[in-house]
């Protein structure tokens, strides 16, 4: 479980989150929807470590985070728009990236690029890729070292139909490992269907949006 404790994160005067409390349990996927500019990003980059918070506390494992932990450990995240060495290929990439934590091997990165259906373009240098091809290499990059915590920033951005589809079943498919998934969207309505609650930054808050039968 994740736990805000008043969590609140101001830039200057202007404060983005406030006093946000919410416990995020594992084994469910949350939806997190609020119009642009009011801290979805910000929220991600809080949770992960990524940005600092200002007053209140980040909780997992007993753990506080900037406290007793710098980054939250075990932890798989897209935040804004991903950025790849154009030059290297999919493999290439996905290689240079888990040698950073050494945990998995090159047969477990080909079972991701399998998963997001990048198989048979693995040996392609980015530079060649869509844009819908270099977000599934973004998720791919997010889940292949099987992490605990699952943090996803406009994740659908690009895909198509299919690319929708593959996501969603994917979602799915880490959820029933019991992890937490948090994925901001602006268009809530197209993964309504595998979010067990929506929530909506509103005011600096976070407020539950009751589910549609």
């Amino acid at each position: 479980m994740i736990t805000l404790q008043n969590v609140s994160k101001k830039f200057k005067n202007n404060y983005v989150l406030k006093n946000v409390n919410f416990k995020f349990e594992k084994g469910k996927i949350y939806g997190i929807t609020g119009k642009n500019g009011t801290g979805k990003t910000v929220l991600l980059k809080c949770i992960c470590g990524l940005s600092k918070i200002s007053d209140g506390n980040i909780i997992y494992k007993n753990k506080v985070l900037n406290k007793d932990v710098s980054i939250l450990p075990s932890i798989g995240v897209i935040i804004e728009t991903p950025l790849f060495w154009k030059d290297k290929t999919g493999l290439e990439t996905l290689e240079f990236l888990a040698s950073i934590q050494k945990k998995i091997n090159q047969e477990e990165i080909l079972v991701y690029l399998d998963k997001v259906g990048l198989k048979d373009v693995k040996d392609k240098k980015v530079k060649n890729y869509s844009l819908g091809m270099r977000q599934r290499l973004a998720i791919a990059q997010a889940l292949m070292e099987n992490p605990e915590i699952i943090l996803l920033d406009e994740p659908t951005n690009s895909l198509d139909s299919e690319g929708v589809s593959m996501f969603k079943d994917l979602m799915i498919e880490e959820k029933s490992k019991n992890k937490i998934i948090l994925i901001v969207s602006h268009t809530i309505d197209e993964i309504s269907d595998i979010c067990d609650e929506h929530l909506n930054l509103v005011d600096g808050t976070l407020k539950k949006i009751a589910r549609r039968n």
